[in-house]
């Protein structure tokens, strides 16, 4: 069974012959009259599903409370008209990002489009399942980004769930608290993990021909975004020795390059790299027969082009 990181189902409805975007995925997003902010995968970047909210006390008037009005991408005209979300003294709001996540890679992580007259403090949070958070940054005095490398955040994590709770710094307001148009992922990255078996038959590294429809299915959600970086990293059980393993692993990922390459008909705006972990890097414990599986597996994340990162040192 094909086994996905993220709740992707509904790009397979995509038609099969979807073309690559006519414009480059990545966009830039106004944040005040005279800046803006470059998000390199584009719409894609944004929360899109309210989790909870719970409102601070005082809260602002009934008109500045629809909660959904944070989700997608940033749509602020003017305070006067409620297209943005007032947290309330204290209030906390956690959203997902249902079909992609994000992780610390080089530059700034996070954006978070605060609106209105005043720009109030807030404390962010992080969590790969919604349920044990970390703390990532605080946006205060018109700063909205977040380096998660300033928090202590590893490279390796992808995350799905933020949470914004105002600090109660600016409560005697029709807005009270902290206002949120929208919250983007900068670094975003799509994670998705298949199952080996369901590529490989045991021991092999030559993709199965029932494999190719599964890989065909998974270049779908692939080319939602025009210019990437597409890491692909294979995963062994620890059955066998460590050199075999490694080798098993890159041999494998080779093939899943090579299919994703004759699918994609040598499309230049992708970069493919490889990586082989073999049996060093498993989810769970290799001792019992359902783990192994588990265990066996190809994970391919589509990360933000290399010539952003590029751009991002020369400046």
């Amino acid at each position: 069974m094909l086994r996905f990181n993220l709740l992707l189902c509904f790009l397979f409805l995509l038609p099969g012959k979807h073309l690559f975007a006519q414009n480059q995925t990545g966009k830039r997003y106004k944040i005040d009259r005279y800046n803006s902010i470059y998000l390199p995968l584009g719409e894609i970047s944004f929360a899109d599903k309210l989790v909870q909210f719970k409102v601070g006390n005082p809260p602002p008037i009934k008109k500045y409370r629809d909660s959904t009005q944070c989700l997608h991408e940033p749509n602020y005209r003017n305070y006067q008209t409620p297209n943005f979300i007032s947290l309330g003294c204290g209030g906390t709001l956690t959203v997902a990002f249902t079909d992609n996540g994000f992780m610390n890679l080089p530059g700034d992580d996070l954006y978070i489009f605060e609106v209105g007259p005043s720009r109030e403090a807030a404390k962010i949070e992080i969590s790969q399942n919604g349920k044990e958070w970390v703390y990532a940054g605080k946006i205060a005095g018109g700063k909205s980004s977040i380096e998660l490398s300033d928090a202590g955040i590893d490279n390796e994590t992808v995350f799905y769930f933020l949470r914004i709770t105002d600090l109660k710094e600016l409560c005697r307001s029709i807005s009270a608290g902290a206002d949120i148009d929208a919250i983007g992922a900068i670094n975003s990255v799509i994670k998705l993990t298949i199952n080996a078996d369901v590529l490989f038959d045991v021991a092999k590294y030559n993709l199965k021909e029932t494999a190719k429809e599964s890989l065909d299915s998974l270049a779908k959600i692939i080319k939602k975004v025009d210019k990437a970086t597409i890491l692909i990293e294979g995963h062994t059980d620890s059955d066998g020795d460590e050199i075999s393993n490694l080798t098993l692993s890159k041999n494998r990922s080779i093939s899943v390059k090579e299919r994703l390459l004759k699918i994609f008909n040598n499309y230049e705006g992708y970069d493919f790299e490889v990586k082989a972990f073999g049996e060093s890097t498993p989810r769970f414990p290799n001792d019992s027969d359902e783990n192994k599986q588990l265990n066996r597996r190809v994970e391919i994340t589509v990360l933000p082009p290399k010539d952003y990162y590029e751009n991002l040192i020369n400046k």
